[in-house]
Protein backbone atom coordinates (compact mmCIF):
# COMPACT_ATOMS: atom_id res chain seq x y z
CA UNK A 1 0.00 0.00 0.00
CA UNK A 2 2.81 2.39 0.92
CA UNK A 3 4.40 1.59 -2.41
CA UNK A 4 1.24 2.55 -4.31
CA UNK A 5 0.84 5.81 -2.38
CA UNK A 6 4.46 6.82 -2.94
CA UNK A 7 4.14 5.90 -6.64
CA UNK A 8 0.94 7.97 -6.88
CA UNK A 9 2.61 10.97 -5.21
CA UNK A 10 5.62 10.63 -7.49
CA UNK A 11 3.33 10.56 -10.53
CA UNK A 12 1.49 13.71 -9.40
CA UNK A 13 4.84 15.44 -8.78
CA UNK A 14 6.12 14.52 -12.25
CA UNK A 15 2.91 15.72 -13.93
CA UNK A 16 3.03 19.04 -12.05
CA UNK A 17 6.68 19.61 -12.94
CA UNK A 18 5.99 18.82 -16.63
CA UNK A 19 3.06 21.22 -16.61
CA UNK A 20 5.31 23.94 -15.13
CA UNK A 21 7.90 23.32 -17.87
CA UNK A 22 5.22 23.62 -20.58
CA UNK A 23 4.13 26.97 -19.17
CA UNK A 24 7.74 28.19 -19.08
CA UNK A 25 8.30 27.06 -22.67
CA UNK A 26 5.08 28.71 -23.80
CA UNK A 27 6.01 31.97 -22.06
CA UNK A 28 9.51 31.89 -23.59
CA UNK A 29 8.03 31.20 -27.02
CA UNK A 30 5.58 34.11 -26.70
CA UNK A 31 8.40 36.41 -25.56
CA UNK A 32 10.56 35.36 -28.54
CA UNK A 33 7.62 35.84 -30.94
CA UNK A 34 7.02 39.37 -29.62
CA UNK A 35 10.72 40.16 -29.96
CA UNK A 36 10.77 38.92 -33.58
CA UNK A 37 7.63 40.90 -34.36
CA UNK A 38 9.21 44.07 -32.93
CA UNK A 39 12.36 43.50 -35.04
CA UNK A 40 10.21 42.92 -38.14
CA UNK A 41 8.19 46.10 -37.48
CA UNK A 42 11.33 48.21 -37.00
CA UNK A 43 12.96 46.91 -40.17
CA UNK A 44 9.70 47.25 -42.11
CA UNK A 45 9.34 50.86 -40.97
CA UNK A 46 12.99 51.72 -41.73
CA UNK A 47 13.19 49.95 -45.11
CA UNK A 48 12.96 53.02 -47.33
CA UNK A 49 15.56 53.43 -50.05
CA UNK A 50 16.00 56.36 -52.42
CA UNK A 51 15.22 54.48 -55.62
CA UNK A 52 14.43 57.51 -57.79
CA UNK A 53 17.31 59.36 -59.45
CA UNK A 54 17.95 62.71 -57.76
CA UNK A 55 19.32 64.49 -60.83
CA UNK A 56 19.12 64.45 -64.60
CA UNK A 57 22.47 62.69 -65.03
CA UNK A 58 21.38 59.78 -62.86
CA UNK A 59 18.11 59.59 -64.81
CA UNK A 60 20.06 59.40 -68.10
CA UNK A 61 22.31 56.70 -66.63
CA UNK A 62 19.22 54.71 -65.80
CA UNK A 63 18.53 54.50 -69.52
CA UNK A 64 22.04 53.57 -70.72
CA UNK A 65 23.58 51.75 -67.74
CA UNK A 66 21.72 48.46 -67.31
CA UNK A 67 23.32 47.54 -63.98
CA UNK A 68 22.37 50.93 -62.48
CA UNK A 69 18.78 50.55 -63.69
CA UNK A 70 18.52 47.01 -62.28
CA UNK A 71 20.01 48.12 -58.96
CA UNK A 72 17.56 51.01 -58.58
CA UNK A 73 14.67 48.71 -59.48
CA UNK A 74 15.80 46.14 -56.90
CA UNK A 75 16.03 48.63 -54.03
CA UNK A 76 12.68 50.12 -55.03
CA UNK A 77 10.78 46.89 -54.39
CA UNK A 78 9.93 46.57 -50.69
CA UNK A 79 9.39 43.09 -49.26
CA UNK A 80 6.35 42.41 -47.10
CA UNK A 81 5.11 39.70 -44.70
CA UNK A 82 8.19 38.09 -43.06
CA UNK A 83 11.74 38.77 -41.97
CA UNK A 84 12.77 36.00 -44.41
CA UNK A 85 11.48 38.17 -47.27
CA UNK A 86 13.70 41.02 -46.07
CA UNK A 87 16.66 38.64 -45.90
CA UNK A 88 16.08 37.47 -49.48
CA UNK A 89 15.65 41.06 -50.69
CA UNK A 90 18.85 42.12 -48.91
CA UNK A 91 20.73 39.30 -50.61
CA UNK A 92 19.32 40.28 -54.01
CA UNK A 93 20.27 43.94 -53.45
CA UNK A 94 23.82 42.89 -52.53
CA UNK A 95 24.11 40.87 -55.78
CA UNK A 96 22.84 43.78 -57.88
CA UNK A 97 25.22 46.17 -56.10
CA UNK A 98 28.19 43.94 -56.92
CA UNK A 99 27.26 44.17 -60.60
CA UNK A 100 27.58 48.00 -60.51
CA UNK A 101 31.33 47.55 -61.05
CA UNK A 102 30.60 45.96 -64.43
CA UNK A 103 30.10 48.01 -67.58
CA UNK A 104 30.49 51.42 -65.95
CA UNK A 105 29.93 53.99 -68.72
CA UNK A 106 33.27 55.34 -70.00
CA UNK A 107 32.46 58.84 -68.81
CA UNK A 108 32.05 57.59 -65.23
CA UNK A 109 34.84 55.03 -65.22
CA UNK A 110 36.87 57.21 -62.86
CA UNK A 111 38.38 56.65 -59.40
CA UNK A 112 35.96 58.99 -57.62
CA UNK A 113 32.95 57.11 -59.01
CA UNK A 114 34.49 53.69 -58.42
CA UNK A 115 35.33 54.55 -54.81
CA UNK A 116 31.75 55.64 -54.12
CA UNK A 117 30.45 52.44 -55.71
CA UNK A 118 32.75 50.36 -53.48
CA UNK A 119 31.62 52.25 -50.36
CA UNK A 120 28.01 51.64 -51.39
CA UNK A 121 28.72 47.93 -51.92
CA UNK A 122 30.41 47.71 -48.49
CA UNK A 123 27.43 49.27 -46.70
CA UNK A 124 25.00 46.98 -48.52
CA UNK A 125 27.06 43.91 -47.64
CA UNK A 126 27.11 45.00 -43.99
CA UNK A 127 23.34 45.36 -44.02
CA UNK A 128 23.03 41.91 -45.62
CA UNK A 129 25.32 40.45 -42.96
CA UNK A 130 23.38 41.99 -40.06
CA UNK A 131 19.99 40.94 -41.39
CA UNK A 132 21.15 37.31 -41.67
CA UNK A 133 22.35 37.02 -38.05
CA UNK A 134 20.37 34.73 -35.75
CA UNK A 135 19.58 37.70 -33.50
CA UNK A 136 19.03 40.58 -35.90
CA UNK A 137 20.24 43.98 -34.65
CA UNK A 138 17.35 45.92 -36.20
CA UNK A 139 18.76 49.28 -35.11
CA UNK A 140 21.98 48.61 -37.04
CA UNK A 141 20.05 47.47 -40.12
CA UNK A 142 17.90 50.61 -40.17
CA UNK A 143 20.97 52.80 -39.53
CA UNK A 144 22.75 51.17 -42.47
CA UNK A 145 19.72 51.79 -44.71
CA UNK A 146 20.13 55.50 -43.94
CA UNK A 147 23.85 55.26 -44.71
CA UNK A 148 23.14 53.48 -47.99
CA UNK A 149 20.77 56.29 -48.96
CA UNK A 150 23.50 58.86 -48.19
CA UNK A 151 25.98 56.92 -50.35
CA UNK A 152 23.46 56.73 -53.19
CA UNK A 153 23.02 60.51 -53.08
CA UNK A 154 26.79 60.99 -52.93
CA UNK A 155 27.30 58.73 -55.96
CA UNK A 156 24.62 60.50 -57.98
CA UNK A 157 26.02 63.93 -57.10
CA UNK A 158 29.51 62.79 -58.11
CA UNK A 159 28.12 61.63 -61.46
CA UNK A 160 26.63 65.09 -61.88
CA UNK A 161 29.98 66.73 -61.05
CA UNK A 162 31.76 64.58 -63.64
CA UNK A 163 29.29 65.65 -66.32
CA UNK A 164 29.54 69.32 -65.33
CA UNK A 165 33.35 69.15 -65.31
CA UNK A 166 33.35 67.59 -68.79
CA UNK A 167 31.34 70.55 -70.09
CA UNK A 168 34.08 73.03 -69.11
CA UNK A 169 36.15 73.79 -72.23
CA UNK A 170 39.88 73.04 -72.03
CA UNK A 171 42.41 75.76 -72.62
CA UNK A 172 44.92 75.59 -75.43
CA UNK A 173 47.74 73.22 -74.49
CA UNK A 174 45.96 71.84 -71.40
CA UNK A 175 45.62 68.37 -72.91
CA UNK A 176 49.39 68.21 -73.58
CA UNK A 177 50.12 69.43 -70.07
CA UNK A 178 47.89 66.71 -68.58
CA UNK A 179 49.66 64.09 -70.69
CA UNK A 180 53.00 65.22 -69.27
CA UNK A 181 51.66 64.85 -65.74
CA UNK A 182 50.54 61.28 -66.44
CA UNK A 183 53.10 59.06 -64.68
CA UNK A 184 52.11 55.99 -66.68
CA UNK A 185 53.51 57.64 -69.81
CA UNK A 186 56.83 58.54 -68.13
CA UNK A 187 60.12 57.17 -69.43
CA UNK A 188 60.86 53.93 -67.59
CA UNK A 189 63.82 53.95 -65.23
CA UNK A 190 66.98 52.66 -66.88
CA UNK A 191 68.67 49.73 -65.24
CA UNK A 192 71.71 51.05 -63.40
CA UNK A 193 74.85 48.94 -63.51
CA UNK A 194 76.10 48.60 -59.91
CA UNK A 195 79.72 48.34 -61.20
CA UNK A 196 79.71 51.83 -62.69
CA UNK A 197 81.36 54.56 -60.60
CA UNK A 198 78.94 56.87 -58.80
CA UNK A 199 79.21 60.64 -58.88
CA UNK A 200 78.56 62.24 -55.56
Amino acid sequence: MKYKISLFLLLIFVLNSCQGEDEKRRAAYEKEAKKKEAIFNNINKGWTFIDEPINEVSEQNRVVWTEWRDFLKEIGEKPRKTIGAFQKKSEAIAKKAMLLNNNIPAQFNQPQIKSRISILITKIKMMDLYIHLSTIPDDKVTFLIGDINKELVSLERQMDKVVEKAKIPKEEGEADFLKMLDTTRAIPNAIIDPNLPKVE
